[in-house]
């Protein structure tokens, strides 16, 4: 039995119009459209057939309705340059990571969700806010990741088809989702990471992303999810107390270091501090260009990566079960599994702060199956 929605979740996952797939299946596009519409039930061999071409499983395109994640619901940077096949493929990926996160919501006791709703808050002022409720005060954040995964925030990273992408983030039934592209360096990361945090606690769970309004000239919720971001990762009071006026690029450079952010982003909060002029905010970003700080980040750190699901896959595995197993359930290969949560699959840490456990040093807690 095929479920319409799901094949066609996974179609638009694998960046395919119905024209591509019935070239890949010889079958029509008349008869994929009716399957998607739910207005004709293929044959058994039929659907092995598109499962087969989709790379999912037969029992994945025969499970339960699945709800598309709205494109009103996520914020895209750059929306007008992305095609409709590029976004359709980022929200269907996202999808498919929403379904290995009900997986490990039924079988892990996880943090509960503390990202609080500011809607209207100027963005410094909530990154201010945010800090306080989380006990950060000024100090530097050592891993942005692992506190957005301490707060709730389930993280996930985005698969290599969707590198045009920095990072996007949504509301899904009341817990925030993020989804974090792994070829990014790391002090960009930390940024897109935080950038995404501030659209879950600026524009809220029920309000849709505002692009830039002509008419009030209301900033964009990129423009302002990016003064969250600064604010979150570089505090005011914290980069005042540093003494950075008048920063050169040598200083910029080493100071970058204390908060574990690019040093473009740290020459831009240096302006908007009024800590540099506009001459030498200009003239810092010329020479910090020619060094290869526009496009990249020479000497930089590590990327950050998720703890919590490092610490899922070693419960499952000392468990007994095997990611093969796991993507079985859920109806996807291995390595799609793969794609979704950081290649952690097969890697194991040790400890993590604000999830329990009865597998020892992996702190996590299995719960165990509902009676029928």
């Amino acid at each position: 039995m095929l479920t319409p929605s799901r094949l066609a979740i996974a179609r638009k996952r694998r960046g395919l119009t119905l024209t591509k797939l019935a070239e890949l299946t010889s079958l029509s596009t008349r008869s994929l459209s009716l399957y998607e519409n739910g207005h004709q039930v293929p044959s058994e061999e039929t659907l092995h057939g598109l499962a087969a071409a989709l790379d999912v499983s037969v029992t994945f395109l025969g499970g339960t309705d699945l709800e598309e994640i709205p494109e009103d619901a996520v914020s895209f940077r750059a929306l007008s340059k992305m095609t409709a096949r590029q976004r359709d493929r980022a929200l269907s990926a996202g999808r498919i990571a929403l379904l290995i996160d009900d997986w490990i919501d039924a079988r892990f006791m996880l943090p509960r969700t503390d990202v609080p709703s500011l809607t209207g808050y100027d963005p410094e002022a909530a990154a201010e806010v945010v800090r306080a409720r989380w006990g950060l005060g000024e100090k530097p954040i050592s891993n942005m990741l692992h506190l957005l995964e301490a707060h709730g925030a389930r993280v996930y990273s985005l698969t290599m088809e969707n590198r045009e992408l920095d990072a996007f983030s949504l509301y899904w039934h009341g817990r925030p989702f993020v989804f974090l592209s792994i070829e990014k360096s790391g002090e960009r990361g930390r940024f897109d990471a935080a950038h995404e945090l501030g659209h879950l606690v600026l524009h809220g769970e029920y309000e849709v992303p505002h692009r830039e309004d002509k008419v009030s000239h209301r900033p964009s919720a990129e423009a302002e999810a990016n003064r969250f971001a600064a604010a979150f990762l570089m505090p005011r009071a914290s980069v005042l107390a540093r003494g950075l006026y008048g920063a050169t690029p040598d200083r910029i450079l080493k100071a970058k270091r204390v908060w574990k952010v690019a040093a473009i982003a740290l020459t831009h909060r240096l302006h908007e501090l009024e800590l540099l002029t506009e001459w030498g905010y200009r003239t810092s970003c010329v020479q910090l260009s020619r060094l290869g700080y526009r496009s990249g980040e020479p000497n930089g750190i590590p990327r950050e990566s998720s703890q919590l699901l490092a610490k899922v896959f070693r419960s499952v595995r000392d468990d007994g079960e095997t990611p093969a197993k796991i993507a079985a359930d859920i109806g996807i290969n291995v390595n799609e599994l793969h794609a979704h949560v950081f290649g952690l699959t097969l890697t194991a840490v040790d400890g993590a702060e604000g999830v329990r456990s009865r597998y020892g040093s992996t702190n996590l807690q299995l719960v165990p199956p509902a009676k029928q």
